[in-house]
């Protein structure tokens, strides 16, 4: 067995046995297990000086050779869109989520439509063989030719792996290398597992999907380092007991990291959704107060999201400010300017928001509908049906232009809307949708309070 010790993650602190705190920084629980590697003698030169290994030499950026990156349909048209078009030949994909969220099912479909022209290997470490199978019958899939590997050693099944096109490794916690003693899951295996299976992609071509756990908190269980190994990282999100669930690209070395696919699990499957308009949008919005539209942004396509607010009158002496699907922090610097600019009462009103669907407004452009929704709630006014808002809002109640305005208001004109509040910045790029639906542009946020009300 190969010698191994231990590395502190925070300052390099190196030791040769398991420490619970680390001597030279003192943090508890950060030195991980690692193959010792001996570094290489260095070769005597002239009267005793030393020179460095030979080693490859660099290129001018002018000779470097484009190699062009084959796609390949998965069979999700959803999928393909977050991953910039296709399957990448020889990338490293991660799929995170939590529990029963349909990681699993998903790979699964994608597996038995690759096995129909490649070579697939489905190596489960956490189920057996007839399980798998039990699965692709439930799901209807057509299973002849996708081969199936129950083996957590990563030495026992690397002649298997690279004899495949294709591999879905499920999961990458519950692998382990034999080079390493500690147990399948660590961070140290995690991280000798990912990073060997990198270098049999990139000199191979191999193609590997990987499915990762999740933490308490969201985030990808292991070391930080195994999303940055990855070409592509993508969150399922969801609860169980909802049938959508949003496919995320946090990472994407081959396209965009905005991307957002939405997936409906029913008892076939999961099947990609491409009418947004029942997930995102209410049927009640226009007779209630507290609902803005807006137009988001999301990769190479728009989507229209509702915003609600309600308010109740706190019954302490802190207001409450909850947040789902926009930054609480973006949040309460929109009330002090709804407060401060437009003379708002909002001091002593428990605020609660809300972006539909389960989804995340993370740009700016949301910022104007999100005080739309926070005025229509104060005042007890609804807002039209048909109306839509965007915009990036300043501390000092100013309305900035946004990018995409020309897409985000096509976006609203093919849904049916028939008013755009949009920045006054904004409206030479969009003149040529006058006549089509009515462009209202304000330049403060006391102005399109006004236009709404």
């Amino acid at each position: 067995m190969a010698k191994t010790q231990f590395v502190c993650n925070e300052c390099g602190y190196t030791s040769p046995k398991w420490l619970g705190r680390c001597p030279d920084c003192g943090k508890f629980n950060t030195l991980i297990e690692e193959a010792a590697t001996p570094a290489p003698a260095a070769k005597r030169t002239g009267a005793g000086g030393y020179r460095p290994t030979l080693s490859a030499r660099p290129i001018p950026l002018s000779k470097v050779k484009f190699e062009k990156h084959e796609r390949v349909p998965s069979g999700n048209a959803e999928l393909d869109v977050v991953l910039g078009g296709g399957i990448v030949r020889g990338s490293l994909v991660l799929v995170g989520g939590d529990p029963g969220v349909g990681k699993s099912t998903l790979l699964t479909q994608v597996a038995a439509h690759l096995a129909k022209e490649y070579k697939v290997l489905y190596l489960s470490a956490e189920e057996s063989c007839s399980q798998v199978k039990l699965r692709c019958e439930r799901l209807g899939l057509d299973s002849d030719d996708l081969l199936l590997l129950n083996e957590t050693c990563l030495e026992n099944a690397e002649e298997a792996i690279l004899e495949a096109e294709y591999v879905i490794v499920d999961s990458i916690q519950a692998v382990y290398t034999e080079t390493l003693s500690s147990s399948a899951g660590s961070v140290g295996q995690v991280r000798e597992c990912a990073s060997k299976l990198m270098r049999i992609a990139k000199s191979r071509g191999i193609t590997f999907f990987l499915i990762g756990h999740v933490t308490k908190e969201g985030t990808l269980a292991g070391p930080k380092v195994l999303e940055h190994i990855m070409d592509a990282v993508l969150y399922f999100e969801g609860e169980r007991t909802e049938s959508f669930k949003i496919l995320r690209s946090v990472k994407n070395r081959f396209g965009s990291v905005q991307e957002v696919g939405v997936f409906e699990m029913t008892g076939e499957g999961i099947f990609g959704v491409s009418d947004y308009s029942s997930l995102f949008l209410s049927d009640t919005r226009g007779t209630a107060a507290g609902a803005a539209v807006t137009p988001s942004e999301t990769g190479n396509r728009c989507m229209m999201v509702e915003i609600q607010t309600l308010m109740a009158k706190t019954s302490y002496g802190l207001p409450r400010r909850m947040s789902l699907g926009v930054d609480l922090n973006r949040l309460i610097v929109l009330i002090a300017v709804l407060e401060k600019r437009c003379g708002l009462p909002l001091g002593s009103q428990d605020i609660y928001l809300n972006a539909m669907g389960g989804i995340r407004l993370g740009e700016p452009s949301a910022d104007l509908a999100v005080c739309a929704a926070l005025a229509s709630a104060e005042r007890m006014l609804p807002i039209e049906k048909n109306t839509a808002v965007f915009g990036e809002v300043g501390l000092t109640g100013e309305v900035r232009g946004v990018n995409f305005a020309d897409k985000r208001v096509n976006e609203c004109l093919k849904m049916g809307f028939k008013r755009v509040i949009l920045p006054a910045k904004n409206m030479k790029a969009c003149e040529k949708f006058q006549g089509k639906l009515e462009l209202t542009p304000v330049s403060y946020v006391s102005q399109m309070i006004k236009a709404l009300f």
